[in-house]
């Protein structure tokens, strides 16, 4: 099969023919990639950010935002069947470790990652196990709702946290409209009663956000803590979801907090620096978000199915991969870039 292989970091990946994945143990499952998203955090890795962490040997397959149709199963699945329309989660889990039994699957002490530190979904076929697997309603197409499984995924379950500890007349704010923000906002919007602010530099983006339901439209231009506390009578918000995590988006966002606020960090790269005694003072709370578990993207599909949460999204085929990866670079990308082998 063909797929697009990172063969050393800081270079441009390579699209090549590598032996089809085939259901070895008694719960995996093979998929037929319908859709991949390209996601900036394939950016990181090419450039070696992930090197340490993910411990891959390469060459491997990149892509970690999956769905497509089961083509395979080992002799104990019986979740799903061939031909069944599915979305991946991002992890294989192992489902016996305290983690997993405690629903908490997105710490498991033994999964994969597939695009991170195995073999992942830029390609024609790709091998999970079925706790990883999510049948999708028959209204859903894997290429339109494939970044859900990471970058939708994660901003449901910062945005599904923050809706928890929020009331009526309390506000959010959303920093970012983008790939993941606009997801985030759809997500807010579905299942919060607080009252929304989005903040994001681009024009293009807040005209989106206010098409998909915001409350109130700031620009990021370095006045944005202050309109944000002036749209709060000068408390400022209960929760701030933070989708960019840099260039000064971490300063802004933290300004924005009432006394015993949250800030929940999603996007990264920056560096948060605060000093205690505003913590103690305050009060204010700092939530880290990795990507949600599998729960999360089973009830992040009932909203898609119903029409509350859709991607922006730009098709690329598979051997095209090198021009949305540069497009992604280079901002260029509405919404989520797909690979479609």
């Amino acid at each position: 099969m063909k797929a697009v292989q990172l063969r050393g970091y800081d270079r441009t990946p390579e699209l090549t023919e590598v032996p089809d994945p085939h259901a070895t143990g008694p719960l995996d499952v093979v998929v037929k990639i319908g859709g991949a998203g390209v996601c900036r955090t394939d950016l990181h890795i090419i450039e070696g950010q992930w090197a340490e962490k993910s411990g891959v040997t390469l060459p491997y397959t990149l892509g970690h935002e999956n769905a497509g149709w089961v083509a395979e199963v080992g002799e104990a699945v019986t979740s799903v069947a061939v031909g069944d329309p599915v979305i991946l989660h991002p992890l294989a889990t192992c489902g016996l470790c305290k983690a997993c039994r405690a629903g908490d699957d997105v710490h498991c002490v033994q999964s994969l990652f597939p695009g991170i530190d195995s073999d992942g979904g830029y390609a024609e076929y790709l091998r999970t196990n079925a706790r990883a697997v999510v049948k999708l309603d028959s209204s859903l197409a894997p290429a339109d709702v494939a970044a859900l499984a990471d970058a939708g995924l994660t901003a449901y379950h910062a945005a599904r946290k923050a809706a928890a500890q929020l009331r009526p007349g309390e506000r959010v704010v959303s920093i970012g409209a983008g790939g993941l923000g606009h997801i985030g906002i759809q997500v807010l919007k579905a299942i919060s009663p607080a009252e929304l602010i989005v903040v994001d530099r681009s024009p293009e983006a807040l005209k989106l956000a206010g098409e998909l339901g915001a409350d109130h439209l700031v620009v990021a231009d370095g006045s944005e803590a202050q309109a944000v506390l002036e749209l709060t009578g000068g408390e400022g918000a209960e929760a701030v979801v933070d989708f960019v995590g840099e260039g000064g988006a971490i300063e802004a966002g933290v300004a924005m907090l009432r006394r015993a606020g949250s800030y929940y960090v999603v996007g990264y790269g920056g560096t948060l620096t605060v000093p205690t005694i505003d913590v103690i003072s305050t009060e204010i709370n700092f939530v880290g978000n990795l990507v949600g578990s599998y729960n999360d993207l089973a009830e992040l599909m009932v909203l898609a199915a119903r029409g509350k949460v859709s991607l922006h999204t730009s098709t690329y085929p598979l051997a095209d991969f090198g021009r949305a990866l540069d497009d992604l670079d280079n901002g260029l990308v509405r919404g989520r870039a797909i690979l479609v082998p």
